[in-house]
C-alpha cells in the first residue's frame, strides 16, 4: 500500500530520488532544457512536498509551487524505477490536486520533456491539457506545457 504525506524534501531518500530525476533529465535533455529546481527551492514557504511511501519506504515525490496567482506548478514528480507500475504518479497527482483545491488554487501547470511518454500519458489521462509557456519559461521545442483548471475553475 502506497501512502502520500507532506514532508520536508530535506531527507536522504527523497535527495537520492532526486538525484535519480536529475540523471534521467540529463540522459534526455541538453542542461539548458532542464528546468529543475533545487532542494533549498523546495523547503521554501510556498511550496508543499509531497512523498510517497510504498511499506514504509520512499518511492516517489512531487511538489506544489504556489505562484500567488491562484496558479501552482509541479515541479520535481519523479518515482523510483523500481517503482513504476504501480500507480506512485497518479496517487502522487491525485494528493498535489487535493491540495490545491483546498487552498483554493484554480489551476496547476507543469513544463515536461517531450521524450517523456509516460509522464504526458499520466497528465493527459488526469485532464491535463497543452499550455502556452508560462512564468519565466520561454518556448522550447523539447518542452511540453500543460495545465489543468481545478476548484471553482474546474
Amino acid at each position: 500500500m502506497t501512502v502520500i504525506t507532506e514532508e520536508p524534501p530535506r531527507q536522504p531518500a527523497i535527495i537520492r530520488l532526486l538525484e535519480l530525476s536529475d540523471a534521467y533529465a540529463a540522459s534526455l535533455y541538453p542542461a539548458e532544457s532542464n528546468h529543475m529546481v533545487d532542494i533549498s527551492t523546495l523547503e521554501k514557504p510556498e511550496v508543499s512536498f509531497f512523498v510517497a511511501r510504498s511499506n514504509g519506504a520512499i518511492v516517489g515525490c512531487c511538489a506544489l509551487v504556489d505562484a500567488g496567482d491562484g496558479t501552482a506548478e509541479i515541479k520535481r514528480m519523479f518515482v523510483d524505477p523500481e517503482a513504476r507500475g504501480l500507480k506512485v504518479g497518479r496517487q502522487l497527482l491525485a494528493a498535489l490536486e487535493a491540495k490545491a483545491e483546498r487552498i483554493g488554487l484554480e489551476a496547476i501547470r507543469l513544463e515536461t520533456g517531450i521524450h517523456q511518454p509516460e509522464a504526458i500519458g499520466l497528465y493527459k489521462a488526469s485532464g491535463y491539457v497543452e499550455c502556452p509557456p508560462f512564468g519565466s519559461y520561454l518556448p522550447d521545442p523539447l518542452s511540453l506545457f500543460m495545465e489543468k483548471q481545478v476548484g471553482e475553475a474546474a
